[in-house]
């Protein structure tokens, strides 16, 4: 074999080294996406379809009262203040309710914050529709701001019977720190290719 043979027998190998090592990366970047919508399509893992639409022809079934108690958790060291204005209601499968949430920016400089939504027990995340939700985009806050942020809601009448009581948790996170993190991660991974 000639030192020519080697050299194209070497480019074809290091071409599908870097195919397979995009291929891996491409398929990694996309698993959290893919995963999340998975689940909220079957709502499972605490998670549902949570746009709705706000529909008129719903029929509330006054039979029945579900309570609905609200939680928050800050991740990480993230220097803001985030609560429920309210703990918890009691709410008419079908019904549409509006509760705010409180979130203060303790940091000392302007941040952008991502809330995620997570609903116990999981086989009623299905059932919980939102039609107006800070969580579905990120909030940005100056140095120092305070802020009131709605969540419009209702539980879906077929709600299995047995579902009495739902947990509704938002845990707020740095966006700007994960993006930072996740690019320095990107960047780490690189592999610099001989010219």
């Amino acid at each position: 074999m000639n030192s020519d043979d080697l050299k194209l027998k070497n480019k074809r190998l290091i071409r599908k080294i870097i195919i397979g090592v995009l291929f891996m990366f491409g398929f990694c970047y996309l698993m959290v996406p893919l995963y999340s919508l998975v689940c909220k399509q079957a709502g499972i893992n605490g998670r549902g379809n949570f746009r709705a639409t706000d529909d008129p022809t719903i029929k509330i079934d006054k039979s029945r009262t579900i309570q609905v108690e609200f939680s928050t958790m800050i991740h990480g060291n993230l220097a803001m203040q985030f609560r429920p204005l309210i703990r918890r209601i009691n709410i008419h499968p079908g019904e549409t309710k509006e509760v705010y949430f409180f979130a203060e920016n303790d940091t000392g400089k302007r941040i952008t914050v991502q809330a995620v939504p997570s609903i116990a027990p999981g086989e009623a995340a299905k059932y919980l529709k939102k039609t107006e939700c800070f969580c579905f985009t990120q909030q940005s806050f100056f140095k120092g701001e305070k802020a009131d942020m709605p969540v419009i809601f209702r539980i879906d009448p077929d709600v299995p019977k047995e579902v009495k009581f739902v947990v509704l948790n938002y845990t707020m996170f740095d966006a700007m720190q994960f993006l930072k993190k996740n690019q320095k991660q990107l960047t780490k991974n690189r592999i610099e290719l001989p010219s």
